[in-house]
């Protein structure tokens, strides 16, 4: 049973998701069924695998549910022989599965191209072995983490100490597993009941090259990868094309393939008339009037930046290489190819960050409203959350980012710009499930079932500092997971997993963005895994 924390529509659309389902569906030893919150595939009369797709934190509770709905324990020390392995896979959890740890038989960490294949030929090996072998043979798996095989160690007065191998021949770390191939994901279901309707979804770039500090997206998948578009790309749209008009091209930062400008050209055949044609976000410095008049061209209404600030002191900070006037060109371009709108996103809270430097982002968006008159601004703006991986993960989530989310909704509304902000409050939430560790489960337990409100997460917390929810150690405390800087020397609770970049480049690309050198400026090319710039 593949599930998802989410409803179909919703669930269908993620490209991950339906990758991980089509791997499974291919394998002739395997019998794959959906679960959705609203809705599943017959299932069967008895499963061997229960597996989670999850990449928003928010998510991790629906689980729960998941699992209850199939009468399945909860906890995984509560499973036996005759229950079903429970894994899961996505962003959040090769980033940092602790919390949701206890929930889990194995975690896999990174590329399932590479994972889902040796992780199932692993159990099919050892398919009728009791479930404690199974495992531990499991855990033998490059990027197969068994939570159970590991425990943490904290000292008198709370704090992490280290995360170990409870018993001899297991590895001490567990590195993230990166798939290098020519083909990277697109569409295996196509249906018009998706968020996005008919839509065929092609992965035009793995990664990011920018290497923002604060980008989970980024660092946590690195290196940066591009399929060939001879052997790569334009098959892949090819096979979509034959069912749908509607193409997405997906990557977070698409107009960064090599070979884009060569996919756009290809694209503007006469033979694609009538093909509706969308873009993820792309780099601003890489728009051009022309991206602007071939997407323009194939039906789409607008296009979608990332500036992260308007202060072009935090964007050094972050180590975003963009600069004001490239901007502005980008607005430009989009309105001269005939696009009628512009989404820009940003936030509020970065470290270093001051008022002026959200002032900054207020006359930023009002100078391009006045500069490119007809063209339809939109700013999504959220608040900093550490991410694992990240050379920011030591830092807290800043309380000033709520009064500054109030500042550019007083300064851009009343003049006709869209805003669009992100709850501060959820981005707290988000931070307490980014940087926690085991200790936060039985908070995570207490909040299944109910409706999600910021309440809820509250009391639940409150419940589980007051041991009113089970016999599970006080979850960490709120203020150090949340708001606090952590020392370098901070034991983190991801510290025996490995992802892409060695905590020691992170610090100093951390050091960097703190101290205003960020090396990225100087025009350097992003590190290869484990390397030192």
């Amino acid at each position: 049973m593949l599930a998802f924390p989410s409803t179909y529509t919703v669930g269908i659309t993620s490209l991950g998701y339906q990758v991980v389902w089509a791997t499974l569906a291919k394998r002739t030893d395997v019998d794959v069924r959906r679960l959705f919150t609203d809705q599943g595939d017959p299932p069967h009369r008895h499963c061997d695998l229960f597996g989670l797709s999850l990449s928003w934190e928010l998510d991790g509770p629906v689980l729960l549910d998941l699992l209850e709905q199939q009468r399945i324990p909860i906890w995984a020390a509560e499973r036996g022989d005759g229950d079903p392995i429970v894994f899961g896979g996505g962003p959040v959890l090769t980033a940092n599965p602790e919390p949701l740890a206890p929930f889990f038989d194995v975690v896999l960490l990174g590329d399932g191209e590479l994972l889902l294949p040796a992780f199932v030929d692993a159990l099919q090996e050892h398919r009728g072995a009791p479930r404690a072998e199974r495992l531990r043979h499991l855990a033998q798996v490059p990027g197969v983490y068994v939570p159970s095989l590991y425990a943490p160690r904290y000292s008198s007065k709370g704090d992490l100490l280290a995360i170990e191998p409870t018993e001899p021949g297991i590895p001490a770390t567990v590195a993230k597993q990166t798939w290098r191939g020519n083909t990277l994901s697109h569409s295996a279901v196509i249906t018009p009941e998706a968020a996005w309707p008919s839509i065929h979804m092609v992965e035009v770039v793995r990664s990011c090259p920018e290497l923002c500090r604060f980008c989970l997206a980024s660092y946590l998948t690195l290196p940066f990868r591009t399929p060939s578009l001879e052997d790569g790309l334009i098959p892949a749209v090819e096979k979509g094309l034959v069912a749908t008009q509607r193409l997405g091209l997906l990557g977070a930062s698409v107009t960064q393939h090599p070979q884009f400008g060569e996919l756009l050209a290809w694209l503007d055949q006469d033979r694609f008339e009538g093909t509706r044609v969308s873009v993820s976000s792309v780099r601003a410095a890489t728009v051009t009037a022309e991206l602007g008049r071939i997407l323009a061209k194939r039906g789409s209404k607008s296009l979608t930046i990332a500036i992260e600030s308007g202060s072009e002191r935090m964007r050094q900070v972050v180590n975003k290489k963009l600069a004001t006037e490239e901007i502005f060109a980008a607005a430009r371009y989009a309105k001269e190819g005939g696009l009628t709108g512009l989404k820009l996103y940003g936030m509020v809270g970065l470290p270093t960050e001051e008022d002026a430097d959200v002032e900054a982002t207020a006359e930023l968006l009002l100078a391009l409203k006045k500069a490119t008159p007809g063209l339809r601004l939109t700013l999504g703006v959220s608040s900093f959350v550490p991410k694992a991986h990240t050379p920011f993960q030591w830092q807290g989530v800043r309380p000033e980012a709520e009064k500054r989310l109030k500042l550019l909704a007083k300064r851009l509304k009343p003049k006709g710009i869209d805003l669009r902000p992100e709850s501060y409050g959820w981005s707290v939430i988000q931070a307490l499930l980014s940087r926690s560790d085991r200790r936060l489960a039985s908070v995570i337990a207490a909040v299944r079932g109910e409706p999600a409100s910021l309440g809820t997460w509250k009391r639940a917390y409150r419940a589980a500092a007051e041991g009113e929810v089970s016999d599970m150690p006080p979850p960490p405390p709120w203020a150090e997971v949340v708001h606090e800087c952590w020392e370098p020397s901070t034991v983190l609770p991801w510290a025996h997993l490995r992802g892409p970049l060695e905590p020691a480049v992170l610090l100093r690309h951390r050091q960097d963005a703190l101290t205003g050198t960020a090396q990225a400026a100087t025009g350097s090319t992003p590190p290869e895994e484990g390397e030192a710039p």
